[in-house]
């Protein structure tokens, strides 16, 4: 097998007007929509903890880390938000969305550097653009989002 014929799945969603995805190697599960608990004291991009089976999860939103306007929801369409619960290096983590997507499949050489600037947010924290059927998919590199002394912050709120 060629380098450039390598493939992977991502996880796609939409985050205001973007679609984004994370590796589906990441992703733990996705869940509906539920009332999330606020934390004192927490970042601001920190939207509060959820209870998932008995399990405290720290739940983070995008759209205030990288101010993102939420996408306009059509009637109807309010179901498709929720959450994705991340699994990063043992932590669990959510990340509210707009809309679920789609799984799809890539290969690695479609995966190009991201542009310096791209609707907020900073490149280091994009893993790369793909582009597929004529829209741009960017995909975000979930272990630079949340750094160690941040996730451990993230995990240490809900203890």
């Amino acid at each position: 097998m060629a380098i450039g014929d390598a493939q992977f799945q991502l996880v796609t969603f939409q985050l205001g007007e973007e679609l984004y995805g994370v590796d589906i190697m990441d992703v733990k599960e996705i869940v509906k929509l539920q009332d999330v608990r606020a934390i004192p004291n927490a970042p601001y991009y920190v939207e509060g903890i959820i209870n998932l089976r008995s399990e405290i999860i720290p739940v983070i939103n995008l759209h205030k880390r990288f101010h993102l306007k939420k996408a306009e929801v059509e009637e109807g369409d309010e179901f498709l938000g929720g959450f994705i619960i991340l699994n990063i290096e043992g932590n669990k983590l959510g990340i509210i969305i707009d809309r679920i997507a789609r799984v799809v499949m890539v290969k690695s050489d479609e995966v190009k550097p991201p542009p310096q600037m791209l609707s907020g947010i900073g490149t280091e924290y994009i893993h790369g653009v793909i582009r597929q059927e004529g829209i741009y998919l960017i995909m975000l590199d979930i272990r630079r989002l949340f750094n160690a002394k941040e996730l451990q912050k993230l995990v240490e709120y809900h203890r």
